[in-house]
């Protein structure tokens, strides 16, 4: 049943993503060839008025294929075969015209075909924060981000007080609790004792104060050294306001946490065996869903991180993903004409060749870690 869950949920994660494409497309007049979940063999088919919807063996990925978007469309002819006096365009890469479809992708406006291919990372993260919104209703209590009191053995108290606001943390802004604790695990800055230390920024009295070395100490687990949490923060009030405003931080936070976390890793703080792929997240989604030890809030958690994080990378410029797509529509609305068609396709087939060669080794890495895992 876990597995049903997880497989069911990032296979919702997959389709907004897509209809994100699928709508803005529709919406601006581009013709859908074709609307898949999933990828390999085709178990599932469909036609619709226009579009073909289909659903195939995998569940790691899906498409939504626009007439045209390739740079040709199924209108195109050799030259040869159009009648004498079309209008039309030679390209200087292929020889071929240009379509002739206006409902083909490449005769939109760059515009427009900007708002398509950004709809779908878009769309992710409106999810994102929906999953955000419901988790927060969900939960028990929502926390703020000042403090209300100290626990025993207290070594930040020092220089903390009660009623603190805290603002920021090494010059990290803090937007909603779960920054803070972020923020005070991940760091490795210790003092001559052995503790902890963090330049904090407090609102105070209605005044800002930065606080630079805050101690805190660290205590000995299972797992090693960790921080020890000295301090609880007040419980906010849960009205329509107040947690609309959550959602939005928790939202921005949980972004924000994977654009540093991406910048960690070409700063080399991460490694190959710290990624995982669909495998390690249907496993992940699992666990959370199946363990006594999680409520339906901490599951949701997990789920917002994992779409807002599908936003977020498909975003970023690599060749394949839709950040690179992006980014060759910008060069075209700043040159004027666009990239030959040849060039882009062989940087996003290369692109698309690394991310599959990717995947399998994290791929493999996940399975290693499961099996792994139930052995011990």
């Amino acid at each position: 049943m876990q597995i049903v869950i997880a497989i069911l949920v990032f296979c919702v994660i997959i389709i907004i993503h897509e209809l994100g494409h699928f709508f803005a497309a529709k919406a601006c007049g581009i013709y859908v060839r074709e609307f898949a979940l999933g990828m390999g063999p085709v178990i599932f088919r469909k036609k619709g008025k226009e579009t073909e919807y289909v659903i195939r063996l995998l569940p790691i990925g899906g498409s939504c294929s626009m007439e045209g978007e390739d740079g040709f469309d199924e209108s195109r002819q050799y030259a040869e075969d159009l009648l004498p006096g079309e209008n039309t365009v030679f390209p200087d890469d292929d020889k071929k015209p240009a379509p002739r479809s206006s409902r083909a992708f490449n005769a939109k406006p760059v515009w427009q075909r900007i708002i398509v291919i950004l709809a779908g990372p878009v769309m992710n993260l409106v999810l994102g924060f929906f999953v955000v919104l419901t988790s927060l209703c969900c939960a028990d209590v929502m926390g703020s981000t000042v403090i209300s009191t100290f626990r025993d053995q207290s070594v930040s108290s020092s220089r903390l007080m009660v009623d603190d606001e805290i603002i920021s943390i090494d010059g990290t802004h803090i937007f909603c609790v779960s920054d803070i604790v972020y923020k005070l695990q991940s760091s490795d800055r210790l003092n001559s004792e052995g503790n902890l230390v963090f330049d904090i920024t407090v609102k105070r009295g209605g005044e800002k104060l930065l606080l630079k070395d805050v101690e805190f100490m660290t205590k000995t687990g299972e797992n090693g050294n960790s921080i020890y949490f000295d301090f609880l923060v007040y419980r906010q009030e849960k009205n329509f306001g107040t947690v609309i405003t959550e959602s939005f931080r928790e939202s921005c936070s949980t972004a924000r946490l994977i654009i540093m976390t991406l910048v960690d890793m070409l700063r080399g703080k991460y490694g190959l065996n710290d990624f995982s792929g669909p495998v390690g997240t249907i496993s992940a989604i699992g666990e959370v869903a199946s363990s006594p030890d999680y409520s339906l809030s901490d599951f949701l958690s997990v789920v917002s991180l994992i779409t807002i994080n599908v936003g977020i990378f498909n975003l970023i410029p690599i060749p394949a993903l839709d950040g690179c797509r992006i980014l060759f529509l910008l060069i075209e609305a700043i040159r004027r004409k666009p990239v030959k068609p040849k060039v882009e396709g062989m940087v996003h087939f290369a692109g698309f060749a690394l991310l599959m060669l990717f995947m399998l080794v994290v791929t493999f890495n996940d399975i290693v870690r499961l099996v792994s895992g139930g052995q011990t």
